[in-house]
């Protein structure tokens, strides 16, 4: 009798230490992906680590969010474009971070991590650790440091193991990557092609596409560790959505080709109104290259101050310069005209030898840039000629006022003389009469 109680008690009490341990050790780590939403910095979609379980006898279920940021901050416009953003990794309830997503009809996936106690334990450690108000904060980069790419780095600090995800490859570049998300939405993909350079046109490797949480819950879905365990353990929607919720797709005359388009037309027929009439437009100059230099001004900015990656080399500065804005002032003054004048050979020569060589070199760029580059040359081309045969026809007026001042010069010299000679004559009549 007494042994059978003992073995009870032994029993119980493993079980006791058994519930123990569960209730200590059993968080799962999941992934929550979320889809793209109709804001801009929202196309891409948005992940966040779930953690959720009983931790120290106590039930959780938090969101650790390496996105959050704060458009109230000084400067933060000048900062964005400057490459100096600050995000910040918060952690806060579940019940906080799904009502946003299932208010505006995005589905939310997510993915349970196979990780064991001891990892998952220590990736919690790295995220509480890494919230604090002195770690949380971190430099935010498009696609190299973003919410998807940060996790992805603390899971191989936690790890045991090496993950090996598929180092499959769908678009090749951050270029194409990006035009795939950003379809719909044409003039905001058309500023990063012109405020983006070379940067995002280099080959991709298949984790470098990752940056676009979508492209990262799928090759997570297929990732393993080096060890033979998945990844993923189990996968389930928690919010079905409303499928595609960003912007219906741009009307083709209301994209940045169609302007374009536009612009070289209107281009086309104002130089050759100006070349027949031998007279300038000065409105279409101001306008047209007073926009070329401010956009000029942006990418100079781009290329020489900000601190993006993305953003030097880029071609287009040869075209987009702060230059052009003396095309724009010096068009306004007939004494000026030399200035304009030699813009204009700046854009036959350099904006003409860019749109020529252009299919050759490795940075891509958008398609609407290329009419507008056409429109600049265009132009140009019209005011260098302008320009040159009103030169000639002032010289030549000029040459013929002179052979005519000459003409008339002569008239008055040979007047004189004649007036002279009859003078002279005159005297010895008198004389004689004397």
């Amino acid at each position: 009798m007494q042994r059978i109680l003992t073995i009870m008690i032994l029993i119980l009490f493993g079980f006791s230490l058994k519930g123990e341990e569960i209730r200590k050790d059993s968080i799962i780590v999941s992934l929550l992906t979320c889809d793209p939403g109709a804001d801009i910095y929202e196309l891409c979609g948005h992940e966040a680590v779930r953690v959720r379980g009983m931790l120290n006898g106590e039930r959780i279920d938090s969101v650790w969010n390496y996105g959050v940021f704060d458009f109230s901050e000084p400067n933060f416009v000048y900062r964005f474009v400057k490459g100096e953003t600050d995000y910040r990794l918060a952690g806060y309830p579940t019940s906080w971070f799904m009502p946003e997503y299932v208010a505006a009809g995005r589905r939310v996936v997510e993915q349970d991590l196979n990780l064991s106690a001891e990892e998952a334990g220590r990736l919690h450690s790295l995220l509480r650790e890494e919230s604090k108000p002195e770690n949380c904060k971190y430099r935010y980069n498009y696609v190299r440091d973003n919410c998807a790419t940060r996790i992805l780095w603390r899971l191989d600090t936690a790890a045991s193991s090496r993950v090996i995800y598929p180092d499959d490859v769908r678009y090749g570049t951050f270029r194409k990557e990006m035009r795939a998300y950003h379809r719909n939405y044409p003039w905001y993909q058309f500023g990063i092609d012109l405020a983006l350079g070379g940067g995002l046109d280099r080959p991709l490797r298949g984790r470098e596409e990752m940056f676009v949480p979508v492209e990262m819950m799928r090759k997570v879905g297929d990732a393993h560790f080096e060890d033979g365990r998945k990844l993923v353990s189990s996968t389930r929607i928690l919010n079905e959505g409303n499928g595609d919720v960003t912007l219906p797709a741009t009307p083709w005359y209301l994209t940045p080709m169609a302007a374009g388009c536009l612009i070289l037309l209107i281009s086309l027929l104002a130089a050759s109104w100006e070349i027949w009439r031998k007279k300038i437009i000065s409105a279409i100059y101001v306008i047209w290259f007073g926009i070329c230099g401010i956009a000029g001004c942006v990418v100079f900015f781009l290329v020489f101050i900000s601190e993006h990656e993305a953003t030097s080399p880029n071609l287009l500065l040869i075209w987009l310069n702060p230059l052009q804005l003396l095309m724009a002032l010096c068009v306004l003054s007939v004494r000026l005209r030399y200035g304009a004048v030699a813009m204009a050979w700046y854009n036959i020569v350099a904006t003409g030898s860019l749109l020529v060589v252009w299919p050759f070199q490795a940075q891509s760029a958008n398609p609407a840039v290329f009419p507008m580059m056409g429109a600049t040359v265009v132009l140009a081309i019209a005011y260098a000629m302008a320009s040159g045969q009103k030169e000639s026809e002032l010289s030549s007026r000029n040459e013929k006022n002179n052979n005519n001042g000459a003409l008339r010069s002569g008239h008055n010299e040979r007047g004189r003389a004649g007036g002279t000679r009859r003078s002279s004559a005159a005297t010895p009549r008198g004389g004689n009469r004397r």
